[in-house]
């Protein structure tokens, strides 16, 4: 992995994606935004399209993957993967990956009780946070194939 190359991290979900993107050296995952879906990819893909013109050094798009408990394909998995296909057609220059995002929502929706949120504002950033999570668990993976490749 190069040095000042960011990742952006989504968490799709039915009504909301959540967005969020790392540091230059991949260090740190922050949140940008939750988008509203209304029933269409559009306005995320846009929303994408304006962060990748501000943030020109993104070279990884990672979609946390909703797999149920048991690892099996979920009915929410299959529809992520038909948005994961129109990201990887729509900027093929990028690496597309997908990472298990089991639990990122309920670790989110710890974090914000521990940070005492108001009920009202936890829809609107839950998802967010959860995008968050998704970018730290795959530069976890990251930084541990890197360590094994050592050995």
């Amino acid at each position: 992995m190069k040095n000042n190359m960011r990742i952006l991290g989504i968490d799709y979900g039915d009504s909301r994606v959540g967005i969020a993107i790392t540091d230059g050296l991949n260090i740190t995952a922050q949140g940008i935004e939750t988008i509203q879906r209304n029933g269409t990819d559009k306005t995320i893909l846009k929303k994408i399209d304006e962060i990748l013109e501000k943030y020109k050094d993104i070279e990884i798009i990672v979609v946390g993957m909703p797999l149920n408990m048991n690892g099996s394909i979920s009915e929410r998995a299959k529809i992520t993967e038909q948005f994961v296909h129109k990201l990887k057609c729509k900027y093929n220059r990028l690496k597309i990956e997908t990472i298990d995002e089991r639990l990122t929502t309920v670790e989110a929706h710890k974090t914000m009780n521990f940070l005492d949120i108001n009920k009202n504002k936890k829809k609107n950033i839950v998802d967010t946070i959860s995008a968050v999570y998704i970018l730290e668990t795959y530069l976890n993976k990251l930084k541990n194939s890197l360590k094994n490749n050592q050995k």
